[in-house]
């Protein structure tokens, strides 16, 4: 997966986060929350899966849906729907924790790769509340997805990851000799 195809991804956050307000409105409790989630969240995964194609298959949508939907209902009941600073900073841990989870399941690559994946997604999405607090002055509106300007430090940061954890693994020995490019290349060396 090229950097190039993951960065417009950072679109589905604004876009999904609207959609989401206009539909469900203002996050204010953990129904809202789910409808708002699983709706963003649909938006956010759906263009995340564009960029991936077979890298992860229908299943990341599937899993960034059901993932949104019950991490922001989750992170709603802990922070009371909160919408300072920290109460938004907290739902994007519990949030991107739950997400990354179920996408790093979808990934299929074991258990270090998606207890890594839900670090990475969770503090990423922390930091774009965090960003995203920082810049609009309407968070108070309670909306189930961070702006854009968040959205851009996010998606930065779990592209870059994500890249070194889809790359084609090289065979252990081979590294740094002339066979593991005929490995890649599919040329017998002898």
């Amino acid at each position: 997966m090229s950097f190039l195809r993951w960065a417009p991804t950072f679109l589905g956050f604004p876009v999904g986060g609207w959609l989401a307000f206009r539909v469900a409105g203002s996050v204010t409790g953990p129904l809202t929350a789910a409808l708002a989630g699983v709706i963003a969240g649909a938006i956010i995964g759906g263009a995340q899966w564009l960029a991936l194609g077979r890298a992860a298959g229908w299943r990341w949508l599937t899993a960034t849906v059901l993932g949104m939907g019950a991490g922001s209902a989750l992170a709603a009941a802990a922070t009371g729907a909160g919408t300072t600073t920290p109460a938004l900073v907290m739902s994007g841990l519990v949030t991107g924790a739950v997400v990354g989870t179920a996408q790093g399941v979808a990934l299929h690559k074991g258990l270090r790769v998606t207890a890594l994946w839900a670090a990475i997604v969770s503090m990423s999405w922390a930091l774009g509340w965090l960003v995203t607090a920082n810049v609009i002055v309407d968070v108070a509106n309670g909306y189930a997805a961070f702006g854009s300007s968040g959205a851009l430090v996010a998606t930065a940061l779990t592209g870059l990851v994500l890249r070194r954890i889809l790359r084609p693994a090289v065979p252990r020995g081979t590294v740094g000799t002339h066979k593991t490019a005929a490995a890649a290349s599919g040329k017998t060396v002898l």
